[in-house]
């Protein structure tokens, strides 16, 4: 097959044209990995390379060994009709001596994941080109971000890379191309294993999301049948976390849809991740805590799975020299700075002439988008004055480009000139530090929003009022000072993170500050729960009833603070959102498969906390005792009587709570492919599902505890003695735990209302963040300062990120620069 296209003076990429088979399966054929294919395969293979009789009788005996008959001409096949993302088909033609074979009935797996990674496929689309159109991509036009063929030392052997057995020789790979031709040198690589190294701001993720829009769209012949993810690899720990969980986990993040069921059980995202059909494309290899770097790229050497890995060059270098070896089989690209041509290209047509209070070309005058930056792009281009050079090499990066473009090109006022004062700007790092100092001030500058005009002056005004709600006139320092609050609280001692996820802004307040606030709500709830129902159907008077409240409200405050703390002490104590939603009415997908199993889970999670309640339940009934009846809380009959209500009211709870909660796992359904596009739609969704959980847990846990607990003490009667359980007083404490305790759980156990209290309440009260965070947050993203991956946000730039952070930090009273001691010599 190789020596007759060869003879043929073809490429495998033009013989695929020509013939419509896949270039992935002339691939296959030539180096032997198929055999045995059908007819009307091969018969494209003929048509496309011209062959004679004898050629073609000896091209079937070798790919179709059943069928050595020659084979009969026939006519060609423009494309491959197979789609992007479903398992590809050979093409067949009809053959007058072979009948047409049935096809092999397809399982229901098969069909699931089949749908899956199409639905799938056009989601990723649909995100990454509206996340491409926010970041500008294309105005006024794509940047030529050109890449070169990366050092030969930090990729695999060509041999590898296209995966040839001993003795072939290998084909010359692309030695160069642009952001437009990445797609097609990655459907080159046999192996399926690219990596993409640049500086810092060179247009890594821009590839990255160009590569991933490419080949969904399909262009070329060879259609993936994978589909490309992106994936925010900083944040993987390859020492607690295997690479096959971790991206399932991360697929059930940001696509909380693929938690559905397949027939075999697992969810969709597990099963598409073991099939084979996601391409992960892993961006920010260099943002990986550098310690894990080495062990990170030794669990990827350790699978074959194709993938797209991004990385500064310098630390994956470093990766690869104590690795002692590159990502194996994978081919390289590095990307190659701007040029000044480039520039000046493109600066000048990013002044538009009504910006810069001028006229359009062909007007009378003023002042275009070629004279505000005339002046600098001649000293670019001229190459002889050291300051010119600086700024040259600083605006080689994307990064930078767009920095100084909306300081300079889009901010009324600002000479671009400026940046070639050397007496201000000394070297190349002063100038990016002024370019990210200068970015945030021209975003949030003042701006006056233009009216709409519908025709309805009523619906004017609401429009106007929303739009003035959504795009506020944030304070520049304001806004700076909240930027870099949460680029703050992206910094831990062991790692830098770069997910800025909502339902983590709490954790930038103190534990201790976090366990107090879960006691004082939990008390509050409990406490207004305990008067609104005692006051309203208990037979006692309104004195005793408010003293019974704000005994009972405390302490259980204290129980669920204190089991908290514990949760903060071993887990962090902040709550993933919820990837399901409640269906009241009703299921419509398979994900209660395992009913039992998740009724188990689910029990055993919440059994400590229904008995944290209980106890505290228990103490509180003590405490009104010995306070009503004037006896000490050491009196040896009451201590036996709360342990002895310590242990059956924790069983009551605890039991009701594991049966309400294995309730609300019986209603859960995965939320929809769309529902939780966005951060702010995954908060939104995550709402209405605590508001259903409230209306499910309260009544459910009142009737739990109120009948269960009868059953408890008949059980529980002839070991511990005579017990009491009236229904009368049993709907009084199950209203009472019923309604506290669903309060208390919505508020300080669930993602949504740790986000309330926390990020709603506490920090706008300390000054931390704005009164209307998650406007805020969008808004800065629409501003450009952040950007979306799946459910989270991320600055704009790590770069960003890190000058956002040091300037907050060296603002803050207490700040003290760190300090190293000197190497002794």
């Amino acid at each position: 097959m190789r020596r007759l296209r060869t003879q043929a003076g073809l490429t495998q990429e033009q013989m695929a044209e020509r013939s419509g088979v896949s270039v992935r399966t002339i691939r296959r054929l030539e180096t032997g990995k198929a055999a045995d294919h059908r007819l009307g395969t091969v018969n494209l293979l003929a048509d496309a390379l011209d062959l004679g009789a004898e050629d073609r009788r000896q091209l079937a005996a070798v790919l179709a060994p059943a069928h050595p008959s020659p084979i009969p001409l026939q006519g060609k096949v423009n494309g491959d009709s197979s789609g992007p993302f479903e398992p590809e088909p050979e093409p067949e033609l009809e053959s007058e001596s072979e009948p047409e074979s049935e096809p092999e009935p397809e399982s229901e797996v098969d069909r699931v994941l089949a749908g899956a990674a199409a639905e799938l496929a056009r989601e990723v689309g649909r995100r990454w080109q509206k996340e491409e159109e926010q970041r500008r991509v294309h105005d006024p036009f794509p940047l030529p971000v050109r890449w070169n063929r990366a050092p030969a030392r930090l990729t695999d052997h060509a041999e590898n890379i296209q995966r040839l057995p001993p003795g072939v020789r290998p084909e010359p790979m692309e030695p160069a191309g642009d952001l437009r031709s990445v797609a097609e040198a990655y459907r080159g690589i046999p192996s399926g294993r690219l990596v993409i190294l640049g500086r810092a701001g060179s247009g890594k993720s821009i590839m990255a999301i160009r590569l991933v829009l490419d080949l969904l769209g399909g262009s070329g012949p060879d259609r993936s049948r994978r589909v490309p993810v992106i994936f925010g690899v900083g944040a993987w720990d390859a020492t607690a976390v295997a690479l096959r969980d971790w991206l399932v986990d991360l697929l059930l993040r940001d696509y909380p849809h693929l938690a559905r069921r397949t027939p075999g059980g697992s969810t969709l995202a597990a099963a598409l991740v073991d099939a084979g059909l996601i391409l992960p494309v892993l961006d920010g290899f260099d943002e990986i805590a550098e310690g894990l770097r080495q062990e990170a790229l030794e669990a990827l050497n350790a699978t074959s799975l194709p993938l797209v890995l991004t990385s500064r060059a310098g630390e994956y270098a470093e990766a690869v020299s104590a690795a002692r070896a590159p990502l194996v089989w994978a081919a390289g690209i590095e990307l190659a700075g701007l040029t000044p041509d480039d520039l000046s290209a493109y600066l000048s047509r990013t002044a538009r002439p009504a910006a810069q209070g001028g006229r359009a070309p062909g007007g009378d005058g003023g002042e275009g988008g070629e004279a505000l930056w005339d002046s600098v792009l001649e000293v670019l281009r001229s190459g002889n004055d050291p300051a010119g050079g600086r700024l040259a090499e600083v605006l080689s990066t994307p990064l930078m480009i767009a920095l100084a473009r909306t300081m300079y090109s889009e901010a009324p006022g600002r000479d671009p000139a400026e940046l070639l004062d050397a007496g201000r700007f000394p070297t190349a790092s002063s100038l990016e530090d002024h370019l990210l100092a200068g970015f945030v001030p021209t975003v949030y500058r003042p701006r006056v929003a233009e009216r709409a005009a519908t025709g309805d002056p009523d619906r004017d005004r609401r429009q106007d009022r929303r739009d003035r709600d959504r795009r506020r006139n944030w304070d520049p320092d304001r806004a700076r000072h909240w930027l870099g609050h949460l680029a703050h609280h992206l910094v831990r001692l062991d790692r830098d993170r770069h997910d800025l996820a909502w339902w983590q802004i709490g954790e930038s307040l103190p534990r201790s500050t976090r366990v107090l606030t879960v006691a004082l709500v939990s008390a509050l709830c409990v406490t207004v729960s305990d008067w609104a129902v005692v006051l309203l159907v208990a037979p006692i008077t309104p004195g005793e009833a408010l003293v019974q409240g704000a005994v009972v409200g405390p302490v259980g405050g204290l129980a669920f603070g204190c089991f908290y703390a514990a949760m903060a002490a071993f887990g962090g104590g902040s709550f993933a959102p919820s990837q399901v939603r409640l269906r009241l009415r009703g299921r419509t997908d398979g994900i209660g498969r395992r009913p039992v199993r998740t009724f188990t889970d689910r029990f055993a999670a919440v059994v400590p906390g229904g008995f944290v309640m209980g106890i505290g339940c228990a103490c509180a009934f003590a405490l009104q005792r010995a306070l009503y009846e004037g006896r000490s809380l050491t009196d040896p009959a009451l201590v036996e009587a709360l342990l002895i209500n310590m242990l059956v009211l924790g069983l009551i709870f605890s039991s009701a709570a594991g049966l309400v909660f294995g309730l609300l796992a019986a209603l859960e359904t995965p939320l929809d492919v769309g529902s939780a596009a966005t951060p702010a739609g995954l908060l939104s969704a995550n709402r209405a599902t605590v508001y259903r959980q409230v209306l499910v847990i309260v009544p459910v846990l009142t009737l739990a505890i109120a009948l269960g607990g009868g059953l408890v003490v008949r059980l529980l009667a002839g070991v511990l003695g005579p017990l009491s359980w009236k229904l009368p007083e049993g709907l009084v404490i199950g209203a009472v735990g019923g309604l506290g305790g669903g309060l208390s759980y919505a508020l300080c156990f669930t993602a949504w209302g740790q986000w309330l209290i926390f990020s709603r309440l506490l920090l706008p009260l300390t000054g931390k963040l704005p009164w209307s965070p998650e406007d805020f947050l969008d808004d800065a993203y629409r501003r450009g300062v952040l950007r979306r991956s799946g459910a989270v946000y991320q600055f704009r730039h790590v770069r960003l990120q890190h000058h956002l952070g040091h300037t907050y930090r060296r603002r803050q009273g207490n700040y003290t620069p760190a300090t190293f001691p000197m190497p002794p010599r």
